[in-house]
């Protein structure tokens, strides 16, 4: 089994987190930008190869790994629910980051922008009135979180200074081994 990615990626990270908790045995690819787009027929991170099955999405991949692994994903339709809006927030700040990164375009200058900006911002105060997990075993939906509120703070998208509920979330995550050993490097 190969795994496809980078080591910022939220989306990949989570993936790794799977592998690293189920005990799986896969080999990990560092792959950018332009070797996605020329491998994957979506043009992003990840994409796993497992014989003659090829996904191209985190979240079939995640299946994927808690099926060989003989867990259930998602586990419930709750969640399933965090998980799907915590991708909603993530698909939004990537947008915003490679907007400004590569064509330097902020939310600003851009309708599209400012409502992506908006829905981050609403959805990050909606996440705070919740209550998560706050020791190991986490669920699927916790993760995506975690590996949201961790890319957020890496790439300085986001600060967590005004949700102090996911500041004290992220803070627990952090001592989770599977979660601390996907941290990505600093600098890149």
């Amino acid at each position: 089994m190969k795994l496809y990615g980078s080591f910022t990626s939220p989306f990949v990270r989570h993936c790794r987190i799977a592998l690293l908790e189920d005990n799986l045995d896969c080999e990990f690819i560092e792959t950018d930008f332009d070797a996605s787009a020329q491998k994957s027929p979506t043009k992003k991170v990840p994409f796993l190869e497992d014989g003659d099955i090829q996904l191209t999405d985190s979240a079939s991949i995640l299946m994927h790994l808690r099926q060989k692994a003989g867990k259930p994903f998602p586990e419930n339709a709750t969640d399933f629910n965090l998980f799907c809006e915590v991708n909603t927030i993530l698909d939004a700040s990537v947008v915003l980051f490679f907007m400004e990164k590569r064509d330097q375009l902020m939310p600003e200058s851009s309708v599209y922008l400012t409502r992506n900006a908006a829905r981050v911002d609403s959805a990050l105060a909606h996440l705070n009135s919740q209550n998560f997990s706050t020791a190991a075993p986490y669920s699927d939906g916790e993760l995506r979180l975690a590996c949201l509120l961790g890319w957020g703070v890496y790439r300085q998208r986001f600060t967590l200074d005004k949700y102090p509920q996911l500041q004290g979330f992220l803070e627990a995550v952090k001592k989770y081994a599977p979660f601390e050993a996907t941290t990505p490097p600093e600098g890149m």
